[in-house]
């Protein structure tokens, strides 16, 4: 007979849902008696977030970099934490002014009442976090909500684990867990998070895992705020100069390989544009990365999924017959380190998988154009994307495709630092997302606006009273209903 004990592991499951399930409630608790955090509190907690990023930061981008397999820990810090220390520094600066009762105007007919709306915070927030910049959205949505006088759950993403066992104890040390927790793990655990009865969630990925955590947020009556993708299209106008181009679309294109949720995904290029382009990308990349498979700046696919899922799209548009022009100077073999070389795609067709869905790695696909009208009818055409980016420094004409198209950010000659911008708002429209946070925003977005209004002792309702008829009600019907 075996002596060991078995595990039932739906036990364990249980187990663990039903911490959840109390995390919350202790949570719940600890903001009934305690609703109203001053605006000196709220900056004291900011100011502990701070010191614990900080001390752990080495940890934090090692633990990123052995989720990748290989992320830059620079990358890591200038893309993820400097962002996250000038968000601190952006709220703990403004959170006094946003936080006092914004005075409204009463009507005649209510005069000498008082309306003014009061800033709430909401009670207990959900942060669940993707796995493609872990740092920046646990820690970004915490700020706001932090800043706000709320409390959070933070649920991070289970292809983050050693990222998330480092934010776990870095949290803890910074705050009790009745005010920030961070939860790991994924499937059930995932599921049951999303389904708890939170006073708002903030949700960052895919649109499909988004359209679910909407319908568990549903069931509950939990407003959400989701922070999806898309297929983010970049346009370049025929005056821009292709080498600034190319440098720049390098640039955002190939952070973090791809793997960014605002990075632009496919490029529209003016007719008999392709070549000049192509080798002017390929000399800037070859400077940037001279070798892929050890350099530590070139970052993996987080896992063999994602992996398999971009060479598909590869395979799927070579075999349609479009061109693949990969960039790799030294010709590595990447397979065993699971790095995709940048790769430009031309000839490229909408029947392809690679224009059907986000790419979300290091492959830009390239289409040429007659008519700015044809790329903006294109783009109009598909699901509104998170970002739209049009490289061209005449004003009025970026002004003109701005105007005629929607996404969650227009960039002019500028791609992914804008969501750095702390008084700027961030998120999507339509498939790409809906509601926003970053800046104001973010502060009144987690704040429950709430009207107030007070009438003084003067104020009287018995002249409008029933029986109606009177020389008041008639008074009022002139004056009021024409």
């Amino acid at each position: 007979m075996n002596s060991q004990t078995k595990t039932n592991p739906m036990t364990s499951y249980s187990s663990e849902v039903q911490h959840l399930h109390d995390t919350l409630a202790q949570q719940q608790q600890a903001y009934q008696r305690y609703p109203v955090p001053t605006a000196k509190e709220r900056i004291e907690r900011l100011a502990r977030l701070k010191k614990v990023l900080l001390k752990y930061q080495d940890q934090i981008a090692e633990a990123i970099n052995q989720d990748y397999g290989n992320r830059s820990i620079t990358e890591t810090k200038i893309g993820e934490l400097v962002t996250c220390l000038e968000q601190i520094k952006y709220y703990s600066k403004n959170l006094t002014t946003w936080m006092k009762p914004s005075k409204r105007h009463v009507g005649i007919m209510h005069q000498p009442s008082k309306a003014w709306v009061q800033y709430q915070p909401l009670g207990v927030i959900g942060i669940i976090t993707p796995w493609n910049y872990p740092l920046l959205l646990s820690i970004g949505p915490l700020i706001c909500a932090l800043a706000a006088g709320n409390h959070a759950m933070i649920k991070i993403s289970s292809s983050s684990m050693h990222f998330g066992y480092v934010l776990e104890n870095a949290l803890a040390e910074a705050f009790p867990r009745e005010l920030v927790a961070v939860i790991t793990g994924g499937g059930v655990i995932s599921d049951a998070f999303s389904h708890l009865a939170f006073d708002k969630i903030i949700f960052t990925g895919s649109t499909n895992v988004g359209k679910t955590v909407m319908a568990a947020a549903s069931e509950n009556l939990v407003p959400v705020i989701l922070e999806l993708g898309g297929k983010s299209p970049a346009i370049v106008h025929p005056s821009t100069e292709m080498k600034d181009v190319a440098q720049r679309l390098a640039f955002g294109k190939l952070w973090n390989a791809g793997q960014t949720c605002v990075a632009p995904d496919h490029l529209f290029l003016p007719k008999g544009k392709t070549a000049e382009f192509v080798d002017q990308f390929k000399k800037i990349v070859s400077s940037m990365y001279p070798t892929l498979a050890n350099n530590q700046d070139y970052t993996s696919m987080i896992n063999d999924k994602q992996y398999r899922r971009v060479q598909g799209y590869l395979e799927d548009a070579k075999a349609q017959g479009a061109e693949l022009i990969e960039i790799n100077p030294k010709n590595e073999d990447l397979t065993s380190v699971r790095k995709i070389a940048p790769t430009l795609v031309t000839e490229v067709t909408t029947d392809m998988d690679i224009m059907k869905n986000e790419i979300f790695g290091p492959v830009l696909p390239i289409m040429e154009y007659d008519q700015i009208d044809d790329v903006i009818d294109f783009i109009n055409s598909r699901p509104r994307p998170l970002a739209l980016y049009y490289f061209d420094f005449d004003d009025a004409r970026a002004q003109y495709v701005a105007q005629r198209t929607h996404s969650g950010h227009f960039g002019q000659n500028a791609l992914l630092t804008h969501v750095a911008q702390d008084d700027l708002p961030f998120g999507g429209v339509g498939a790409s997302g809906m509601g926003k946070y970053h800046g104001p925003e973010g502060f009144f977005n987690l704040s429950h606006e709430r009207s107030m209004m007070s009438m003084p002792k003067l104020f009287s309702i018995k002249f409008i009273l029933p029986p109606f008829g009177g020389a008041v009600h008639k008074i009022l019907e002139k004056t009021f209903i024409r």
